[in-house]
């Protein structure tokens, strides 16, 4: 599972999948979003791949947040194809950056965004800055967050807040344990 299918034209994975020419052509990918930190990443040479770069380390004190709008515009507005989402290996910042675009463009809280991904990709792991910065972006996108940062026994954690829609639902649970 290197390539993951979060929605029709969505795609998620590490990047050795997205330099694979046959990974690009067989999805008709025309924009990738590299966030493996690595700016001298070559693609297959395909007429008109864009790439977009987002030069952020994997560390949680790193500005994933300043890429969350123009990542998720981009990937909004790519009409030409589909559009493939990469870091190293798949697993935190390319799905933070997923998880922003579907709150801005498909009205998901972060808890049904974040359930998505992992539906699709289920050893997600973003590191708890980047979940801090998503738990921010969700408050500035809809005033309320689904999900809090709590301390555990193995770090701090993202915890889902019960939702007012489910009041029979469990009060929390951690994601990503």
């Amino acid at each position: 599972m290197r390539v993951s299918q979060v929605s029709a034209r969505l795609f998620l994975t590490d990047l050795d999948s997205a330099r694979n020419r046959s990974v690009l052509t067989s999805r008709n990918v025309t924009l990738i979003v590299n966030a493996s930190g690595l700016e001298d990443v070559s693609y297959p040479p395909l007429d008109g791949l864009q790439v977009v770069p987002v030069p952020v380390q994997d560390r949680p004190h790193a500005p994933l947040r300043q890429y969350f709008d123009l990542v998720a515009e981009r990937i909004h507005q790519n009409q030409t194809g589909t559009t493939l989402v990469h870091c190293t290996a798949g697993r935190s910042r390319s799905p933070a950056l997923i998880m922003a675009y579907l709150m801005r463009f498909e009205g998901l809280d972060l808890r049904r965004a974040h359930e998505l991904v992992l539906e699709q990709r289920p050893f997600i792991r973003p590191n708890a800055g980047f979940w801090r910065q998503l738990v921010d972006y969700e408050r500035s996108l809809f005033n309320r967050t689904s999900v809090r940062m709590v301390e555990t026994s193995v770090g701090v954690l993202p915890e889902v807040l019960q939702n007012s829609d489910e009041p029979n639902a469990a009060a929390a649970y951690c994601l990503n344990i």
